[in-house]
């Protein structure tokens, strides 16, 4: 059986226990989203995305 989840929402869960644990303040997690949205939309985002392909592809050969 083949669970999915999408990045976004594990990242967005990830982050919203960081900042319950008191880990991560939301004056940082704001700078964290902005930076992702803005890199999102720069000429990183191709090489970004084809690099965690690889490696979610990659997870199931160990």
């Amino acid at each position: 059986m083949a669970l999915t989840i999408s990045l976004v929402a594990l990242f967005g869960l990830v982050l919203f226990f960081l900042l319950r644990s008191h880990s991560l303040s939301f004056g940082a997690a704001f700078i964290a989203a902005g930076f992702g949205f803005f890199l999102a939309s720069t000429g990183a985002a191709e090489p970004i995305n084809q690099l965690t392909t690889a490696v979610i592809n990659a997870i199931p050969d160990l």
